[in-house]
């Protein structure tokens, strides 16, 4: 046998339970099997390069639908410690050594085909899977950082240096190092108050509580309440999983303060009979964790159920005077939230994660006597990230991405890394506005206080510089016994400072001496014994008169020359508007205050083509083009037959059958313009059609399917093509329409109009297979959209661009104050856009414009900000298209004069890659083909998982006898 094999051999992981007490003696088995399939691959082939790969499926167990355990943290921990357990066999040198025509490789983190996180570029999933194969088949490139950004496909090419397939011999794995850890047994504290008194006689006021007043301490939370991985040991993953609550720095109580530094540890030298804190290890229903009811996991919309469920274990159990006993409460909460903000940004907004925390709060407030709550401000998480930067330290970095993906996905400098850290200060200041509106301080015997000493976190360092994983457990990701002793000091000491004057900063490093009770300060302090005034509710807004936006751009000049490329066109160099499309580009109903005024086409305020007014009171893509070039031509205004159409050429009930029709009046009315020069002026059409065609889609599945969209798509872009010059084509993405099923109001309109409007999405029920259907066709259309743009089709002329803005691909509903649906953004039917959706939607599509392929933004993010207009900048003034949005694209201060010379040719391929959201050629140099990648991907997918099915059936039947305490592996399945 002379030829090379390459084989894939996937380890599957879907007939193991995460959650299981057996899932230790699950690893071991699978590792035997595969040791057993190596040996028979190494026997039987000459000449074979195996690649192994750890695949996971959906985990199918029945403890993994329990709602009480972190189902992400779980999966996480499995596929980590059979990685891990699988490259100590690949360390063995009789797959590397023994045969020079054989090699065994471990692929360094396991590919995953469902989602843990539901981020928002779930469309190109299968692309970055492909990808992930074809990177590691290669030799790494020296040097080469870890990409974290997935919205970006980076195709890597062999390179002259590192030209080979990987294996063990030519890329040896680089050795972590072993960190060194900071010994410190030590995790008591000393306490040398003297002032440890009670109070004389039980205090009637929440103001005069001194530490030995308190009898009953409890917490609500997620996993560092829970004491997730508290004290698992620096080399056992697994134990991450466990809920040491015992040694929970809030509630935990184990031992006592001398060898175990808990709030409630500290509290007993106070007073020796207080109750609540929890013991050992077990969740939130063991007996031991008593009035710890947090739960790894769990999100701000958890703590209403964890709150009723502790007022009820505090009513009913027989050591708590409910009615007399002072109680601390301790609720810390945010983590999980911000870890998944990414995916849902309206859901897990600050003004929505506090509102739940504020329910949480209320029912406390109302139902429970005699308490001082301390609300924990969120904590400062982006530090977290220099963990996992610093790749020595030995971070299982890709299983905190499936935990927290949001925090550690961004790029550094990205905007998406600016955002987290908004949304961190965003959540510590609403958190601080609640408090501080006084909600809470309406009678004596109940408080709530802000303890902000999380507000800013600074790691500790190592003496090299790295950080200090000890303070970490296993995972680094949740804290150590080491971290928590620190977390229990801080937050004792942030009972007894002042409100208005506490500590807001934690440096681990610098250590903390606990606090003590003084003869003059001897109570915990709340805002009326810290003489704190309440800085009261913010000004009230201004009532808001219109839908316009502000201006802020600087650099608004057109280019020297008129360009000749579509990949230098400036916005100011644009001359000429259009749109195609149907209802959302007339402007069907945009203004409509009852349901007579709802037929009416308020073409003057569409989104896409609009030109009443200006950009101050009626935000519109033509508005915002008129600030650099008020010589536009083409925008339509006014409303009904009395408006100007001008180059609008939707039509209110379009399908997309309909749009080459559109496009060939379009053409001919431009043609006999004598204000447009045809041929030498640059035009921007844009295209938005499809809603129709979903919405009738089950009544007419043949016409209506996806192919058949395609095809009128194609068709339609053909035609400009071929016969409109110097033009950018902007093609939306159809929005998802599932969202409407969520928009109610109490109207005639919107009960009775609304799903006749829509009947294929609003009419079937939640989880029916015909929802489950026009959903799938939803996305599908969004796919060919997408293939057909940058298929390559349209890639032949200078003058010529198209470019799919995708910032409707996931549709997020906006919602109002009170987190329902905001019917404001909708007409009068409850369908159809109103006039400050319009707004939204041309801000969203002009910021989609300036940003580059690859990198554009997939989500829709409803604000009433008026500033939200972006602006080109200098280093890239131009318009993104395809080409353009490579970064070897140089900038220039002109444009391109020879219209013979290719924006392609002027590339310069310093680098082995390329970057793109969509199916784009590498420039691979050293003769490997383009499609390469993708085939290669596909074809070992299918020949992998067919010759891991025969292995290991063949191994099973062989060793069924023989391997006693082999765990059988059920129920695989292969994709």
């Amino acid at each position: 046998m002379t030829d090379w094999n390459l084989v894939l051999l996937f380890v599957p992981a879907d007939s193991m339970c995460a959650c299981s007490s057996d899932v230790a003696a699950d690893v071991e088995a699978t590792v035997l099997e595969v040791e057993a399939a190596l040996r028979l691959l190494q026997k039987r082939f000459g000449a074979q390069l195996i690649i192994r790969k750890c695949e996971c499926f959906e985990l199918r167990c029945e403890c993994m639908r329990d709602e009480r355990i972190n189902q992400k943290l779980h999966k996480a921990t499995l596929l980590t410690t059979l990685q891990d357990a699988l490259r100590h066999v690949l360390e063995n040198p009789m797959w590397h050594s023994k045969h020079e025509d054989f090699t065994a490789v471990l692929q360094s983190v396991p590919i995953i085909l469902h989602q843990i996180s539901n981020t928002e570029n779930t469309w190109n999933e299968p692309n970055q899977l492909a990808i992930q194969l074809w990177t590691n088949l290669l030799q790494p490139s020296i040097g080469q950082p870890e990409v974290m950004d997935s919205t970006v496909i980076t195709i890597p090419c062999p390179s002259q240096d590192r030209p080979f397939l990987r294996t063990q011999r030519n890329s040896p794995t680089e050795t972590e190092e072993n960190f060194s850890m900071r010994v410190d047994p030590f995790m008591g504290t000393d306490i040398h108050c003297k002032e440890r008194s009670p109070s004389p006689s039980t205090p009637t006021s929440v103001h005069e509580l001194r530490p030995g007043d308190i009898k009953v301490v409890a917490a609500v939370g997620d996993s560092l309440t829970a004491g997730s991985g508290v004290g698992a040991e620096t080399d056992n993953l697994l134990l991450v999983i466990n809920e040491y609550r015992g040694l929970s720095w809030s509630i935990g109580g184990d031992e006592n303060i001398t060898t175990v530094t808990t709030l409630p540890n500290i509290l007993r030298e106070f007073n020796p009979s207080l109750t609540g804190f929890s013991l050992g290890i077990g969740n939130k229903d063991s007996p031991q964790a008593f009035l710890n009811q947090a739960v790894p996991g769990a999100k701000s919309g958890d703590l209403v159920q964890q709150v009723r469920v502790l007022v009820d274990k505090m009513k009913n159990d027989l050591r708590i005077n409910f009615h007399d006993d002072w109680k601390v409460i301790t609720m810390f909460i945010g983590g999980n939230d911000i870890c998944d903000f990414c995916t849902d940004s309206i859901f897990f907004s600050p003004r929505n994660v506090v509102k739940r925390v504020q329910q949480a709060l209320d029912i406390l407030h109302s139902e429970v006597p005699r308490a001082i709550v301390n609300l924990v401000e969120m904590i400062h998480i982006v530090p977290l990230r220099e963990l996992h930067n610093e790749k020595s330290l030995g971070c299982p970095t890709w299983l905190v991405s499936l935990i927290c993906p949001c925090i550690l996905k961004p790029k550094e400098g990205s905007a998406e890394l600016q955002k987290v850290k908004d949304y961190n200060k965003a959540y510590q200041d609403s958190m601080r506005a609640l408090v501080d509106s006084g909600r809470y301080d309406t009678h004596d015997n109940f408080t709530v206080v802000l303890q902000p000493f999380l507000r800013e976190i600074y790691l500790p360092r190592l003496d090299d510089g790295r950080p200090d994983r000890s303070f970490f457990s296993p995972d680094c990701f949740h804290l150590s016994q080491k971290a928590h002793t620190l977390l229990a000091r801080a937050l004792w000491n942030n009972m007894l400072e002042p409100v208005g004057n506490k500590t807001v900063t934690q440096d681990f490093e610098a250590g903390i001496d606990l606090k003590c009770p003084t003869e003059t300060n001897r109570f915990f302090r709340t805002a009326l014994n810290s003489d704190y005034t309440f800085p009261g509710p913010p000004p009230t807004s201004v009532p808001v008169t219109n839908w316009g936006s502000d201006f802020s751009c600087v650099n608004t000049a057109p280019s020297d020359t008129v360009p000749t490329s579509a990949h230098r066109v400036r916005p100011a160099d644009i001359k000429v508007v259009a749109a195609l499309g149907d209802s959302l580009t007339t402007g069907f109903g945009a203004k409509a205050k009852n349901l007579l005024q709802l037929r009416t086409e308020y073409r003057g305020v569409s989104w896409s083509i609009g030109g009443d007014k200006n950009l101050e009171s009626v935000t519109t893509l033509p508005n915002i083009l008129r600030k650099f070039n008020p010589k536009v031509k083409g925008m339509s205004t006014g409303q009904g037959k009395l408006g100007r159409i001008g180059f609008n050429m939707g039509v209110s009930g379009a399908k997309i059958s309909g749009i080459p029709g559109q496009v060939r009046r379009l053409i001919d009315t431009m043609k006999n313009d004598s204000n447009v020069d045809f041929e030498n002026d640059w035009k921007l059409v844009t295209l938005f059609i499809g809603g129709n065609d979903l919405c009738q889609y089950c009544n007419d599945r043949a016409s209506l399917s996806p192919q058949n969209y395609s095809h009128h798509m194609m068709t339609s872009l053909d035609i400009l093509y071929k016969e409109v010059p110097r033009v950018i084509v902007n093609v939306m993405d159809i929005l998802e329409l599932e969202g409407l099923r969520r928009i109610k109001r109490d109207s005639l309109g919107c009960s009775l109009l609304q799903k006749f409007v829509c009947p294929c999405f609003l009419l079937p029920r939640d989880d029916s297979p015909e929802l489950a259907e026009v959903k799938r066709i939803n996305r599908e259309l969004q796919i060919e959209t997408e293939r057909l743009v940058y298929g390559g089709r349209y890639d032949n002329r200078e003058d010529f661009a198209v470019v799919a803005q995708p910032f409707f691909k996931n549709t997020n509903v906006p919602l109002d104050a009170d987190s329902r649906p905001d019917s404001t953004f909708f007409s009068e039917d409850c369908f159809h856009f109103s006039e400050r959706a319009h707004a939204y939607m041309a801000a969203a599509l002009w910021n989609n414009m300036l940003e580059p392929v690859g990198k554009k933004q997939t989500y829709n993010n409803f604000t009433n900000d008026r500033n939200n207009i972006r602006c080109p900048t200098e280093e890239h003034p131009y318009i993104f298209t395809k080409v353009n949005s490579l970064p070897s694209l140089p900038t220039t201060t002109a444009p391109i004069t020879d219209g013979t010379a290719s924006a392609h040719s002027s590339m310069t391929t310093s680098s082995t890659t390329q970057s793109t959201a969509l199916p784009l050629q590498p420039d691979c140099t050293d003769h490997v083909p383009a499609w390469l990648a993708a085939v290669l991907a596909a074809v070992g997918l299918l020949v992998g998982c067919g010759i891991t099915w025969l292995l290991l059936f063949c191994i099973r039947k062989r060793t069924k006898k023989q391997m006693m305490s082999t765990v059988e592996m059920k129920g695989t399945v292969f994709f």
